[in-house]
């Protein structure tokens, strides 16, 4: 019963509104309100992970759980917004974003068979934040009222293009970063 803690029923919670998220986006439903349900459950995550750590409610399940929910979430959303052009996103970007956590997500099952700490990096950690920061965009972009704003010249669609550009490069920087620390504690291990 130790796997049933606030800090999982939060990550299940989160997992439970990526669907309710999906459903919405292909809906092309109203998408101020699809992009607070995404902050909102990309929110709960720093909470699970405050909880978890402050009352020592970590539990192995939790270590797959959350990680697992936080990609579902991200790479979903990139995945439903695709059928919709004037998101800004592209068919490359959802492979760049999926790829690379397939990639990290199986050095760091690896490593830590082998014993070895694969922590979340900073690099990782910015990459997730461009990476939600650009989804809420891409979802905001697509809401009549906002998408002919502009401030200084700049569109909303300009905002929202170089900021998923950003989010590709530092998701492909940040996937490289990751295979050189792999390699670097692999010629240590063995």
């Amino acid at each position: 019963m130790r796997n049933l803690n606030a800090p999982n029923l939060i990550t299940l919670a989160r997992l439970f509104l990526s669907f309710v998220l999906f459903g919405m986006i292909q809906a092309g439903a109203n998408w101020l309100w699809a992009a607070g349900l995404f902050l909102f459950a990309v929110a709960t995550d720093v909470l699970d992970g405050y909880i978890a750590r402050k009352y020592q409610l970590i539990t192995q399940l939790g270590r797959i759980l959350d990680p697992f929910v936080d990609k579902f979430i991200t790479g979903g959303t990139f995945l439903f917004l695709l059928p919709h052009p004037q998101s800004g996103v592209t068919p490359w970007m959802a492979v760049i974003v999926i790829g690379r956590e397939m990639l990290v997500t199986s050095l760091r099952g690896f490593l830590e068979q082998q014993g070895a700490d694969f922590s979340a990096s900073a690099s990782g950690k910015l990459k997730m934040f461009l990476q939600c920061a650009a989804a809420i965009v891409a979802m905001i972009s697509l809401d009549p009222s906002v998408s002919g704003w502009s401030a200084a010249g700049v569109s909303i669609a300009q905002i929202r293009d170089g900021l998923l550009w950003t989010m590709v490069a530092v998701t492909v920087w940040s996937g490289y970063d990751y295979v050189i620390r792999a390699i670097r504690i692999l010629s240590q291990i063995r």
